[in-house]
């Protein structure tokens, strides 16, 4: 079975090191964590000069990078040659090109640590190739992290910098980023730049640091309509409509969608406890009462009324089934009308 990102990255920093490696799958992010381990741990400071190979697809075929990897390394124990954009190599996806790293997998050089990084995509499961690097070397699949797993994942990742971090500064990040890991991560480092170890992060730092309004935002429009206070549901709308760049209507509609979607779930569910909803709606826990508050406020054909009102407006953002002078602006305006009549 292919490895797991986290299964490669705990083995590596074991010191067990494989000559062999083939990351792909359509989650960069962790793709480039192992490749980052590696190239700065696998070899010493001073050995890197002479035995790290840093080669990028689209100017190489396989005869190339096989070519470096048959090198023996000079006063070191191993060589790494590591192979960014793989996706890109000029024959990978021929026969020619695949028989070469065939023969490769089979004997790969016990002093050379080889890496592909063949991000925003995969191996067919059923090509011999990808047997045998199952079977010879690490296959590993770094897979695209579904929405409810970012909070957690995110906390996380807050934890391994030194901080704690608020539900609500979660899910300001991950509504204005979505499941972008890479831009989340970007956003948590400007925030660990400017604040001491050991500090919660919150709102206010998710603002000050990143640039994205704790008061005009994504959760902030969704509580405003969960408790129907249409004042501050229409300020918002007006400030993502005159800033589409930063807060486009289809990212808008999207995270409209989740949420009634989540209280359609609620209106079916019998088990009404916070920690049964928590994880019928895979929310933390802090919100469930503001889910509670908006199914008080839209009962059940309301909110299948609003989830058909939210497809509509979803394709004519994309210019289905709607005039050509009609604007994002427009539809998001007569969207929130058709959700807080």
């Amino acid at each position: 079975m292919p490895l797991q990102p986290s299964q490669a990255l705990a083995e590596l920093k074991k010191g067990e090191f494989a000559p062999l490696y083939f990351l792909h799958g359509d989650e960069p992010y962790f793709i480039d964590q192992v490749c980052d381990y590696i190239e700065e741990h696998a070899l010493a400071p001073a050995e890197k000069d002479f035995n790290l190979v840093v080669l990028y697809g689209k100017e190489c075929d396989m005869a190339t990078v096989l070519g470096h990897a048959k090198r023996f390394p000079m006063m070191a124990q191993r060589q790494v040659v590591i192979v960014k954009e793989a996706k890109e190599i000029k024959d990978i996806g021929k026969e020619s090109g695949r028989n070469q790293l065939l023969s490769y997998t089979e004997n790969p050089v016990p002093t050379t640590l080889l890496v592909f990084a063949y991000k925003h995509g995969q191996l067919n499961g059923n090509l011999k190739l990808t047997k045998l690097l199952d079977k010879k070397a690490k296959l590993v699949q770094s897979k695209k992290m579904y929405d409810n797993k970012l909070p957690d994942w995110l906390s996380a990742l807050a934890s391994e910098q030194g901080f704690s971090i608020t539900p609500k500064a979660t899910h300001m990040i991950i509504s204005n980023v979505g499941n972008d890991l890479q831009r989340i991560y970007n956003e948590i480092e400007k925030v660990r730049i400017n604040k001491k170890d050991n500090e919660s992060i919150n709102d206010a730092d998710i603002e000050q640091f990143c640039g994205i309004s704790k008061d005009f935002n994504i959760f902030e429009l969704q509580k405003a309509i969960g408790i129907k206070d249409r004042v501050k549901a229409l300020q918002i709308m007006l400030y993502f409509i005159a800033n589409p760049k930063a807060n486009p209507s289809l990212v808008i509609i999207a995270a409209l969608f989740a949420y009634f979607s989540k209280l359609l779930i609620l209106h079916h569910s019998s088990d009404r406890s916070p920690k049964s909803l928590a994880q019928s709606l895979q929310v933390n826990p802090y919100f469930v009462r503001d889910y509670l508050t908006a199914s008080r406020n839209y009962n059940l054909p309301q909110v299948i009324k609003i989830i058909q009102a939210l497809q509509v407006a979803d394709l004519q953002s994309k210019g289905i089934n709607s005039a050509s002078s009609y604007h994002d602006g427009e539809i998001l305006r007569e969207l929130l009308i058709k959700i807080m009549i």
